[in-house]
């Protein structure tokens, strides 16, 4: 078992624009902020903390899937084919290998994820 237990300090989250692999932005450059916490040594599963500014983009897990818990702020998630869902503060999502769509974030958003391959 590995325990992770350290204070989110806002100078841990290494800072980018978001883009390729994770994702393609619609709107523009969108600012994003991380920080992994865990990771296997083959990196099949890969935790942390993510932060985006909001923008809209698209997402493709076509070889890996992610759960995220949402710890502050709100978007609004789109599958290829389905209805808009809300995702606000509070939301936990599953998105299984094969889903394909579009995020908007709408309010800043704070999430813990975890990623896994197949």
């Amino acid at each position: 078992m590995t325990v992770v237990n350290r204070p989110l300090e806002a100078s841990d989250l290494k800072e980018s624009l978001l883009g390729p692999p994770s994702a393609e932005p619609l709107s523009g450059d969108i600012p994003v902020r991380s920080r992994v916490d865990f990771a296997t040594e083959d990196r099949r599963v890969v935790s942390g903390i993510w932060e985006s500014d909001p923008g809209t983009s698209r997402w493709e897990f076509r070889a890996r899937g992610e759960i995220i818990h949402v710890l502050a702020g709100r978007m609004v998630v789109t599958e290829d084919g389905g209805e808009p869902v809300e995702v606000t503060a509070g939301s936990t999502a599953y998105f299984p290998i094969g889903w394909l769509g579009q995020w908007t974030v709408t309010e800043r958003l704070r999430k813990v994820y975890v990623v896994y391959k197949a």
